[in-house]
C-alpha cells in the first residue's frame, strides 16, 4: 500500500476540507474529471468533509477510486439515483441556485433523513413539552445531542446522521445546554446511561464538553456516560496532542473517579483506521483514564464487505485493549442503495469472521438492524422442510419484554432491512405487532 503523505500541511494540526476545496483536492491528488464531477454534484445533497490526517494517513491514493477509505469519505457516483444526479449536475452547471435549492430539498426529503421514526417516536417530553436535542428510545438510555457538537472531523458517506450536517435546522437534533436533560433524568430514574452523540462530541473543546458532562454527575441514577465518536479513527490527535487533550483525559478520569463508567463508543469502519501509531496512542491514553473503548461500525459495501476485513479489524481492536461490540446493518437512509449488503450475505460475513476470532474478541454482536422496534439481530439462516428462514432476535427493544425472544422470517436473497422481510405469522402476537410497519406510535418511546 502506498500512502501519499502531504507536504502542504502538518497532519498533526487539524485542517479540514469541504465542498469549496474540491478543485484544490483534485489538483493535489490528480482526481479524474469524472471523480470531480461526482464529488461536486453529490456534495450538493450529501455532506462532504475530510481532513488532513485522513488524506495523508488513511487513503491509499494509488487505489482510488476503489480504495475503501476514499469511498468512505468522498462522495461517489451512484450514491444518488441517476436522474437525481443528472438534474443536480445540470442545475449546477447552469448556475441556477434557486432551482438547485429546490431540487436538493426534494432529493433529501426522499432519502429518509430520520430513519426508524427518530423524530416521530423517540423525542421525549417534559410537562407536555418536547425536549430538543434528545432521544429516548430504550428505557435505560437517553441520547443527548449538544448543540456545539453537530459536526465531525470528517464525514462518512454512509452516515445515517447525515441530516445533522446539511444545514437544515428542521432536520437536526441539537440541545442548547444540559438543563432540560438533567431535569428529565431526575424525573426518569430508570435511565442509567446517557449517550453523548452528534455529530461528534469530540469536536467540542474540553471546556465546552465539560459544561455538558459535569451536570450529569449530579444525577445519582446516571451510572454510565457514553461518548459516540469517530475521532479516534479520523482525528486521534484529539486525545494525544490537541491543546486540551490532557484536559479531555482529565474529564474522563473525573467521571470515572465519581464512581461512574465512561464508555467511548469508537466507530471504526476499516482496520486501516487502527493501523497508525497515533491511533494506538490515542486508545492507550483513553484507557489510562479508566474509560473503556467499545468499537462498532456498519457493514458497508465497497468498504468492509469482506469477512477478512472484519476479522482483522476485530483482532486489531482486541490487541489495543478495545472491545469489539457491534456489526450494524447499513440503515435505510441516505445513499443506502449504494452501500447496502443483503442480510443473507451479512450473516455469512459475520459468521465467517466470528469463527476466526479468539474467545475474547467474541464480544461482538451482529449483524444488527437498528430498526423502529429496536435492535434486531440476524442470528443466521435455518434450513427446514418448510423452507429457509432467517433466525431473528430483539436484543434491545422499545418494549423491554420483547428483549431476547427469538422469531423468524422467510429467507430472501435480496432483503436488506427488516421492512423487506416476511415475518413468520407463527411468531408471538406481541412480536408481530412490534415488527409490523405500523407498530410504533408517537409517544411510544419506552415501555416499562
Amino acid at each position: 500500500m502506498s500512502l501519499l503523505v502531504s507536504t502542504t500541511a502538518d497532519p498533526g494540526r487539524f485542517h479540514s476540507f469541504g465542498p469549496h476545496h474540491i478543485d484544490e483536492l483534485g489538483a493535489r491528488y490528480g482526481l479524474s474529471a469524472d471523480n470531480l464531477h461526482a464529488i461536486r454534484t453529490i456534495s450538493q445533497v450529501l455532506p462532504f468533509r475530510v481532513n488532513e490526517y485522513v488524506l495523508s494517513h488513511l487513503i491509499d491514493w494509488d487505489r482510488i477510486p476503489d480504495d475503501p477509505i476514499f469511498r468512505l469519505v468522498f462522495p461517489q457516483r451512484g450514491m444518488l439515483a441517476a436522474d437525481d444526479e443528472r438534474i443536480v449536475g445540470d442545475l449546477l452547471r447552469a448556475g441556477d441556485r434557486k432551482g438547485l435549492r429546490g431540487e436538493v430539498a426534494r432529493i433529501r426529503a426522499g432519502l429518509n433523513p430520520h430513519p426508524s421514526g427518530q423524530q416521530q417516536h423517540n423525542v421525549p417530553s417534559l410537562d407536555g413539552q418536547e425536549l430538543p436535542g434528545m432521544q429516548h428510545k430504550y428505557r435505560e438510555t437517553v441520547l443527548y445531542f449538544p448543540q456545539q457538537g453537530q459536526t465531525c472531523h470528517a464525514y462518512c458517506t454512509y452516515c445515517f446522521r447525515w441530516a445533522q450536517f446539511v444545514g437544515d435546522a428542521d432536520l437536526r437534533f441539537a440541545a442548547p445546554g444540559p438543563e432540560q436533560l438533567v431535569a428529565y433524568l431526575h424525573r426518569h430514574p430508570a435511565v442509567t446511561d446517557v449517550l453523548v452523540t452528534g455529530g461528534d462530541p469530540m469536536i467540542m473543546s474540553t471546556e465546552r464538553l465539560r459544561s455538558h458532562v459535569e451536570p450529569l454527575l449530579k444525577v445519582d441514577t446516571v451510572r454510565t456516560i457514553r461518548f459516540g465518536t469517530k475521532a479516534v479513527a479520523y482525528w486521534p490527535y484529539r486525545f494525544v496532542s490537541d491543546s486540551d487533550a490532557d484536559d479531555l483525559l482529565r474529564l474522563f478520569a473525573q467521571v470515572v473517579a465519581s464512581g461512574r463508567n465512561v464508555a467511548v463508543m469508537a466507530h471504526f469502519s476499516h482496520p486501516r483506521e487502527l493501523a497508525t501509531e497515533v491511533a494506538t496512542r490515542a486508545i492507550a491514553r483513553i484507557r489510562s483514564t479508566g474509560a473503556v473503548v467499545y468499537c462498532q461500525a456498519p457493514l458497508i459495501r465497497y468498504v468492509n464487505d469482506d469477512a477478512r476485513v472484519w476479522s482483522e479489524m476485530w483482532r486489531a481492536e482486541l490487541a489495543v485493549g478495545a472491545v469489539p461490540y457491534y456489526m450494524f446493518v447499513e440503515r435505510d437512509t441516505g445513499p443506502r442503495d449504494y452501500f447496502q449488503v443483503p442480510l443473507t450475505r451479512a450473516a455469512d460475513i459475520f459468521r465467517t469472521a466470528y469463527q476466526d476470532l479468539p474467545g475474547l474478541a467474541r464480544t461482538v454482536r451482529g449483524p444488527v438492524m437498528s430498526a423502529t422496534p429496536g435492535k434486531v439481530l440476524v442470528d443466521g439462516v435455518e434450513r427446514t422442510a418448510d423452507g429457509d428462514f432467517f433466525q431473528l432476535r430483539l436484543i434491545q427493544a422499545r418494549d423491554r419484554r420483547l428483549v431476547g425472544r427469538p422469531f423468524r422470517a422467510r429467507w430472501s436473497a435480496d432483503a436488506a432491512w427488516l421492512s423487506d422481510l416476511e415475518i413468520d405469522p407463527a411468531a408471538p402476537a406481541d412480536i408481530l405487532a412490534a415488527v409490523s410497519p405500523s407498530a410504533a406510535r408517537p409517544g411510544a418511546a419506552v415501555t416499562a
